[in-house]
């Protein structure tokens, strides 16, 4: 009897102290998720935002230019339609005062006011053209191969002209980087602004960025008449909008490198060590700039530094420096000697936009034109072309290597003649500087390319 009345006291008591760690264990846990809760409630905010991924929220429907979708392609880039795009609380119910918006790069969706995991949303999104795309999309594709032995523009041989060839448009090349597309003729599609001027648009480099050459300011080439001063063909020797001002005097023309360095070959260098090739034949000697650096680098400090973020810096500007089937590079030789670029212009047609030493590609914001662009766009080695878009009317610089003539011991650079062809001249002349820059591919860019509906980057 005595065991018995202990066994019940004995459970009665076990039943009494599970029921009280149930309920302790309750409390913690209820205090634990109720922390939880708190601590999540409280993180910092700025301006009440949150960000999620995407991967954070309840997606009940996702729409890619109008077509439901399963997931957005990470080698794209998308906008949120923001119009379309709707989020509700876990539990249905609205959203006071929502504010949406979507940052392709990180893949964040920002949500304003803070809310919490599990909101429902349903996102529009609409894939952003590149640039490229939509230069590509708004040009007029050549017809007919090319031939750079050739000058080109509309107004051709066929047509009593004084081009050679009417092959005129946006062509497609192929190098060793991949494809890159290139203007030729007198296109009226590859004008652009930015940074307050005028450009116009030379290729589309393999890698998508823009490559586009100075052509006035803005201000100054509207008041003189846009379509007069930008027209392909205009010749007013009284103006020189394409140039820019090459010191504070206002001047318009610079020379390549100042005398008295011209009579070494290692002049036509956009730097060079005395004696050497290549800056990089000697790697423990600082090398000098040319004065055409100096200006080129002067003028993008004052102009294009706010516009940095924009510019690549990578494709870079080739200063070919190999030498001509054989011939012998030397610093001063007994007889003329000439380099590759002037072997393409004069002799083979050939153009390339490889740069095949890697020594002679400067990756920097700024630099000139080649030789070879210059007959891929439709000029030719001692050839006159009134009508090709980079005729100005006006003398300027490129930045090939074209001889060095022992005679006079002069050393000898391409640019671009008033005439328009493709011609040398020794590095101490004065020309016109026209800036060449690279545009950044992920630019956003608006416009169609005309005169009067140009491309324009924000």
């Amino acid at each position: 009897m005595n065991f018995e009345t202990l066994k019940k006291s004995h459970l009665k008591r076990n039943i009494i102290i599970g029921v009280v760690a149930v309920l302790i264990i309750s409390a913690v846990v209820l205090n634990f998720t109720r922390a939880k809760y708190r601590v999540t409630q409280s993180i910092p905010l700025v301006n009440g935002t949150i960000n999620y991924s995407l991967a954070d929220i309840n997606i009940v429907a996702l729409y890619i230019d109008g077509v439901e979708a399963d997931e957005l392609d990470s080698t794209k880039q998308y906008t949120l339609d923001t119009s379309q795009s709707t989020c509700t609380y876990k539990d249905g119910s609205p959203i006071d005062g929502l504010s949406l918006s979507y940052d392709s790069a990180t893949g964040q969706l920002n949500i304003s006011p803070f809310t919490t995991k599990g909101t429902k949303c349903t996102l529009y999104f609409e894939e952003k053209q590149s640039a490229k795309d939509i230069i590509i999309a708004n040009s007029k594709m050549g017809t007919g191969t090319p031939d750079f032995g050739n000058t080109s523009c509309t107004n051709g041989r066929n047509d009593g002209g004084n081009c050679n060839e009417q092959t005129v448009g946006l062509y497609e090349a192929t190098t060793s980087k991949g494809t890159t597309y290139y203007y030729r003729g007198d296109v009226e599609d590859n004008y652009l602004v930015f940074a307050d001027k005028y450009w116009r648009i030379i290729r589309i480099n393999e890698d998508g960025t823009i490559r586009i050459i100075y052509s006035g300011e803005k201000s100054e080439v509207d008041a003189a008449g846009k379509e007069k001063v930008l027209a392909n063909g205009y010749n007013d020797g009284s103006t020189d909008y394409t140039q820019i001002a090459v010191d504070d005097s206002g001047a318009k023309t610079s020379v390549y490198n100042a005398k008295p360095n011209y009579d070494r070959s290692e002049y036509v260098g956009y730097t060079y060590v005395e004696g050497e090739q290549r800056p990089s034949d000697s790697p423990g000697t600082e090398p000098t700039p040319s004065t055409i650096k100096g200006v080129l680098d002067t003028w993008y400090g004052k102009n294009l530094q706010e516009y940095d973020s924009y510019i690549d810096g990578n494709a870079g500007f080739c200063n070919d420096r190999e030498m001509a089937s054989n011939y012998t590079w030397s610093s001063q030789p007994s007889s003329a000697i000439y380099y590759a670029a002037r072997e393409r212009a004069y002799t083979t047609y050939e153009p390339t936009y490889e740069c095949n030493n890697a020594n002679d590609l400067y990756q920097t914001k700024i630099g000139l034109i080649t030789a070879d662009e210059v007959m891929y766009a439709g000029g030719k080695g001692g050839y006159t072309n009134y009508g090709y878009y980079l005729y100005t009317g006006n003398a300027y610089w490129a930045m090939s290597p074209s001889h060095f003539v022992a005679t006079y011991s002069h050393a000898y650079v391409f640019h671009v003649r008033s005439s328009g062809s493709l011609f040398a001249e020794y590095v101490y002349n004065s020309f016109g500087v026209r800036p060449v820059i690279n545009l950044k591919a992920d630019v956003t860019i608006t416009g169609g390319g005309t005169i009067n509906n140009p491309y324009t980057i924000s």
